[in-house]
């Protein structure tokens, strides 16, 4: 019966920029390893292991998304994992490091994420995090409903920028990237 099937959702994939410097950049760096943080339905994950043939991790918290992102994986021959769950509680279990991590899960946790993407990605890796200018409200007024959002965004800003063994750039790209390289 059709109707204990999954129902296909709308896959929160980021914009065509973002992947293409994503798929560029972890192909220039030779990546072995990638850590996806909010994986929708695992296209871009997918992407990335077709790009480079790194080992994926990726964590959806999601169970419809994570059902479509492990049947993705499958049909595509991704090697690697698909932790299902809140990355909260997952990423301080991981070990090993990542040539690039793509941060695109919950904008709200990004600051309580930082630590741990800090400890996994390795010298010279990059971190992609994805939509942090949301609509403009960062840099400029949010809607009132808005304004803790945006305020633990800034907070999660603030911390790539004050961190010196971080290099980051921004690029207007979808609802804003910020692109951090590890330095030491």
């Amino acid at each position: 019966m059709r109707g204990s099937e999954p129902t296909p959702v709308r896959d929160p994939a980021c914009c065509p920029q973002t992947r293409a410097l994503l798929l560029e950049t972890a192909r220039s760096l030779h990546i072995r390893r990638y850590l996806e943080i909010g994986a929708g339905e695992g296209g871009t994950a997918e992407a990335v292991f077709k790009a480079t043939g790194a080992e994926i991790v990726a964590i959806e918290k999601d169970p419809v998304r994570a059902v479509h992102a492990r049947e993705r994986f499958e049909k595509g021959g991704v090697k690697g994992r698909l932790y299902e769950g809140d990355a909260g509680e997952i990423l301080p279990l991981l070990g090993g490091t990542f040539g690039v991590i793509f941060l695109d899960g919950p904008k709200a946790q990004y600051r309580k994420y930082f630590p741990d993407c800090k400890r996994l990605l390795e010298t010279g890796g990059v971190l992609f995090s994805d939509d942090v200018l949301l609509y403009g409200w960062v840099r400029g007024e949010p809607p009132k409903k808005r304004r803790m959002l945006v305020e633990h965004i800034r907070e999660y800003l603030s911390l790539l920028e004050a961190d010196p063994g971080f290099s980051t750039q921004y690029f207007e790209y979808g609802e804003g990237l910020a692109v951090s390289k590890k330095l030491r």
